[in-house]
């Protein structure tokens, strides 16, 4: 099979041998795989695959065909369109996920939505609702509401009754961001439009004091991304006096059981609502995977809103 495949920063695209499925895993016929964040610290080597998945293929979502059950696999019958979340290997032609991870395609999407869905909507489903505990009528606020996982937080939150507040950069695509259903601000200032239950933080630590600041009493800090940087001082008394709590979460490396638990979560409660029109998946872009290598220059380039996505 050929497939993307980083060597010292650069990304290629090199022949594999074809992936054979295990036990309870299913060989997928990959349609489309959207780029993320990690894959772009991966290639600068600061974000290494878990022991198990390909070292060298990056990929941490994708959409695609039933190709092959492997032995005790079941859930799903050859030619069924499935996607989920891996933990590396999704830009290739060909790809092996255990059963439990796998969701099926909801019919109103096409394989560039598919290939940018799962990642995203289980990160931010994650983050908001399994750990945070967001409710109706709170109000969330998301740094970097442009991005993959900022555009589906906005939508995912809307869906429930919680009022959105994004911080967006660029002016231009603010009003695309409000169309999903939020107020989109610039990301200085954002402490005059609070207080928030909610904080979804993707920039990272510059961020730490003023989301406290600005963070109601009893309010949740949900820390997915440190791509301004990873680490910054924090005020424990103002924690403390405003029953707040900050955590931080990864989805990459944690174990068969959680990642299936997050499929479960994710085809119950969300998937529906993409057949039903009440969400979707904006992709800015879409490169065959001979052009891997442009799509991670364009995905680095920013200004983009949603996500870009490798098409095979």
């Amino acid at each position: 099979m050929r497939a993307v495949t980083i060597r010292e920063q650069e990304v290629l695209i090199e022949e594999h041998p074809d992936p054979v499925p295990g036990a309870g895993e299913v060989l997928v016929r990959v349609r489309a795989a959207g780029l993320n964040g990690a894959d772009m610290m991966q290639r600068r080597g600061l974000y290494p695959a878990p022991p198990g998945s390909p070292q060298d293929i990056p990929g941490l979502e994708l959409a695609g065909e039933v190709a092959v059950l492997g032995p005790g696999a079941e859930r799903f019958v050859e030619g069924a369109r499935v996607m989920a979340i891996v933990a590396g290997g999704g830009q290739a032609e060909l790809a092996t996920v255990h059963e439990r991870q796998l969701m099926p395609v909801p019919d109103a999407l096409d394989w560039p939505a598919a290939g940018g869905l799962p990642e995203v909507f289980t990160t931010a489903h994650d983050a908001l609702f399994t750990q945070a505990g967001l409710r109706p009528g709170e109000r969330l606020l998301v740094h970097g509401g442009a991005g993959g996982v900022g555009t589906a937080a906005i939508q995912l939150a809307r869906a429930v009754g919680a009022r959105v507040t994004a911080t967006v950069r660029r002016e231009e695509l603010r009003e695309q961001v409000a169309a999903l259903g939020a107020e989109a601000i610039a990301p200085e200032g954002y402490a005059e439009h609070g207080p928030f239950d909610v904080i979804l933080e993707l920039v990272g630590a510059p961020n730490l004091a003023e989301n406290l600041q600005v963070l109601a009493t009893g309010g949740r800090i949900a820390i997915i991304g440190v791509s301004a940087g990873a680490k910054g001082e924090l005020n424990l008394l103002a924690l403390m006096g405003k029953r707040a709590r900050i955590h931080g979460s990864t989805l990459r490396a944690r174990p068969l059981e959680e990642k299936a638990l997050t499929a479960r979560r994710l085809e119950h409660e969300v998937l529906p609502l993409f057949d039903s029109g009440a969400l979707r998946v904006p992709v800015a872009a879409t490169f065959p995977l001979d052009e891997a290598a442009a799509a991670y220059e364009r995905f680095a380039a920013g200004g983009k809103l949603g996500k870009i996505v490798l098409t095979l």
